[in-house]
């Protein structure tokens, strides 16, 4: 028979264990914080990390060496139903005599109903926590970790976890209720935080959320506090160099639900007096603040942090280094080239150097940490740029057609915008037909630099300008500030390249490298999510995003690299002039506590050479309810925590890619191996996703073998189109025999994947 479903009518009870309530990815842990975000070398405590579906945590990963972490604890808090409980409770209570014991027990439950009102505004993805115990080996390697969390549904999102260097403390947080004898109601008050520490240290705490103004009873809607603003108190003494830094976006980079999508900090200084000596909300571009202070006399030194909009909330995390430590403000040049030795100008506060050496001789083009040590300490980590052209140095005066510095593609010019209003200008030979392309690299490389570039003829004309070129390769920049122009020249002769600062500013910290040369044909790859939950068997779509550069729009052909066995990518190909294609990864037959780590990577031809590009794990990350940005992770890792309910996975028969006729249809043979006797019926396929005009047809079955029709409208489909299709395989569970409703008792399931099916449309 023809239908959209197919009829599976071997039942029973013992399958059911096996079939996943939602896809894997859904029911899977995530993290929305983790307090302390990290801790110093040698240091055994306990961390408390807050987030979903965390029951039934099993185990803790630590990326690198040296850190030791066990679960000790897990707590949910209490839900709507139980309050609702707790208040029945109350009336029933209130209704017997007022003895000792139903006064204290009507007490308890007024305390327990005022902390749930407290935390009612707790977003559920927050709600759990999970104690974990941590131990730092004390040669731990310093810098930032990925921690995730494991369950029987798999491995959670990622966390930035920090191996400290300085001794730590962390806020105390505290609740106090006032249950004084003839209060009508409990007050609740969370004392403001005001510890003393002593330097250097590294301070950890979170700015909680505001909480209920006083009311009898609390009603829903009634007013919260603000949230809250921590200080630390500390003797400092005169001379010293103060560096106060704020880790906080930087642990979390984007919150969906807020705006701005980030815990926006403020740090302020206070001498013992109480007057304000420093403030800062940013440093340059970055929403994190950094202040330095030269202490004047000896004394007691307050910090404080808040949120610029006084928020608060559970994930609302940071830590801050304060002492005389290591912190590079700018470096000259950004960069250098690769195989050789660069020497770098280094800028900032308590460095022990004003310059080192980097040797690039085993090194290709790619971006790369500088960091310097002062003594054992290590300074905040900078990003130096390697690549294969030639370099050359700005050299002023350059500000006019008539000084303008000849250079001579390809090159990468090392320079910078000296002072506010400045424009550095470049001049080359070229011939009609070129192709010529110039992109600034400044804010990807942390200057501030907010670029403009345009192009001109001799003459003066304009042929190009731009300002804003987006890399969604470099997903923590909101504000994509560097330039690049493309551009075909007209005529031969000579040509010029202004440089300048779209806000008129300047001075020695906003430095570029300008690349100009003949188009290099690249491109980068980021695949998600950087967690990827697949029972074995099963096939689990993920996401493969192209970075294309310099116009390359041809054919991507992905695979993974040195995978264990039983790994498979169906689809594997991102096609030409596309962005991004979804595709399958198939997990092998098994289950496995410890999670795989996988490498997928690209290969492409581009002017008859083979390129190869690693696929970075990124995640997905949504800011301010609409802004999606591909945020780097370390690793891909895949968990495959129990066994699918295929034998085998499903699979798909015939050619590939398929061939659609637009305004037509086409049949596919797929197999679905369900085993016998499941208390399951009513199969169903649903295209996830699809293009634009293609869409499913009926269906039908003979045993585990069936037959999909794929439809496109010629109306709405596009020949030429490619990719791939993402088809759900789900169900309906029977009720139990007996069940008196049993229409109501009937439940969706999820029983798989197909595996992408790579498809073209084409002309009938």
């Amino acid at each position: 028979m023809k239908s959209s479903r197919w009829l599976v009518t071997f039942l029973t009870a013992a399958f059911l264990a096996f079939v996943p309530a939602a896809w894997a990815q859904l029911n899977a842990p995530h993290l929305g914080y983790v307090l302390p975000a990290g801790g110093r070398q040698g240091a055994t405590f306990q961390v408390k990390v807050g987030g979903q579906f965390l029951n039934n945590v099993t185990d803790a990963h630590v990326s690198g060496s040296g850190i030791q972490a066990a679960v000790a604890d897990y707590e949910r808090p209490m839900n709507a139903m139980q309050a609702t409980q707790l208040r029945e409770r109350m009336q029933e209570l209130q209704k017997q005599p007022m003895s000792p014991a139903v006064q204290k027990e009507m007490a308890d439950i007024r305390v327990q109903l005022l902390i749930f009102n407290s935390r009612r505004l707790t977003s559920p993805v927050l709600a759990e926590t999970v104690t974990l115990q941590i131990t730092i080996a004390p040669d731990a390697e310093p810098g930032k970790r990925e921690l995730r969390l494991a369950t029987p549904q798999g491995l959670s999102n990622p966390l930035i976890f920090f191996v400290g260097q300085l001794p730590e403390f962390s806020e105390k947080e505290t609740i106090n209720v006032n249950t004084q004898p003839g209060a009508n109601q409990p007050q609740i008050s969370m004392p403001p935080t005001n510890m003393e520490i002593a330097l250097p240290a590294t301070v950890n705490g979170r700015i909680k959320p505001g909480l209920p103004r006083p009311s009898v009873p609390p009603v829903p809607g009634q007013q919260f506090t603000p949230g809250d603003a921590d200080r630390y108190r500390f003797q400092a003494h005169h001379g010293q160099q103060l560096v106060v830094a704020v880790s906080a976006r930087e642990l979390i980079p984007y919150l969906a639900d807020a705006v701005p999508g980030w815990f926006q900090a403020t740090l302020a200084l206070y001498d013992d007096k109480g007057n304000e000596v420093a403030y800062d909300d940013d440093y340059r571009f970055n929403p994190d603040p950094v202040l330095h202070y030269e202490i004047p006399k000896d004394g007691e030194y307050t910090i404080e942090i808040k949120d610029a909009l006084y928020r608060g909330r559970e994930d609302f995390v940071y830590r801050i280094t304060v002492g005389e430590v290591p912190f590079v403000t700018g470096i000259f040049p950004l960069g250098g080239r690769a195989g050789a030795q660069t020497k770098v100008a280094l800028q900032g506060w308590d460095l022990p150097v004003a310059s080192l050496t980097l040797n690039a001789k085993d090194k290709g083009a790619g971006i790369y940490p500088l960091s310097v040590r002062k003594g054992e300490l290590v300074s905040n980590i900078v990003p130096f740029a390697v690549d294969t052209l030639p370099e050359t140095v700005e050299k002023e005066p350059n500000g006019s057609q008539k000084n303008a510095q000849r250079v001579k593609p390809p090159v990468v010019v090392n320079g910078r915008i000296d002072h506010p209003g400045d424009w550095d200008l470049f001049s080359f030979e070229g011939r009609k037909g070129d192709a010529i392309v110039a992109e600034v690299y400044a804010r990807r490389l942390d200057s501030p630099l907010d670029s403009v570039l345009r192009l001109t003829d001799a003459s003066g004309k304009q042929l190009a300008f731009n300002d804003d070129h987006e890399d969604k390769g470099f997903g923590l920049i909101t504000h994509q500030a560097d330039s690049l122009i493309a551009a075909t020249l007209p005529a031969n002769g000579t040509y010029y390249l202004y440089l300048g600062d779209a806000q008129q500013k300047g001075g020695p910290e906003y430095a570029y490298r300008l690349r100009i040369s003949p188009p290099r044909p690249d491109f980068d790859l980021r695949v998600t999510p950087s967690g990827i939950n697949a029972p074995g068997g099963w096939n689990v779509p993920i996401t493969v995003y192209a970075l294309r550069k310099d116009g390359f729009s041809g054919d991507i052909e992905l695979a993974l690299k040195d995978a264990p066995r039983g790994f498979i990518l169906s689809g594997a190909m991102v096609p030409a002039g596309q962005d991004q294609v979804r595709l399958t990864l198939t997990a092998p037959p098994l289950q496995s506590r410890e999670p795989f780590k996988l490498s997928l990577e690209g290969r492409a031809t581009i002017q008859g050479h083979e390129i190869r590009r690693p696929a970075v794990p990124a995640e997905d990350m949504m800011q301010a309810f609409a802004y999606h940005h591909l945020v780097p992770e370390e690793a891909l890792r895949v968990a495959v925590p129990r066994r699918g309910m295929f034998r085998t996975p499903p699979s798909v028969a015939g050619a590939q890619p398929v061939k659609i006729p637009a305004g037509g249809t086409v049949r596919l043979q797929v197999q679905v191996p369900i085993p016998p006797n499941n208390l399951i019926e009513k199969v169903d396929f649903e295209l996830s996703e699809p293009p634009q005009g293609i869409e499913l047809g009926d269906t039908s079955l003979v045993q585990n073998r069936g037959e999909i029709v794929l439809k496109c409208d010629a109306a709405r489909a596009k020949p030429g189109t490619k990719g791939n299709l993402i088809i759900y395989i789900t169900a309906e569970r029977q009720p139990p025999a007996g069940n008196q409703r049993p229409q109501a008792n009937r439940q969706r399931v999820q029983l798989g994947t197909l595996p992408a099916i790579p498809f073209e449309i084409i002309n009938r």
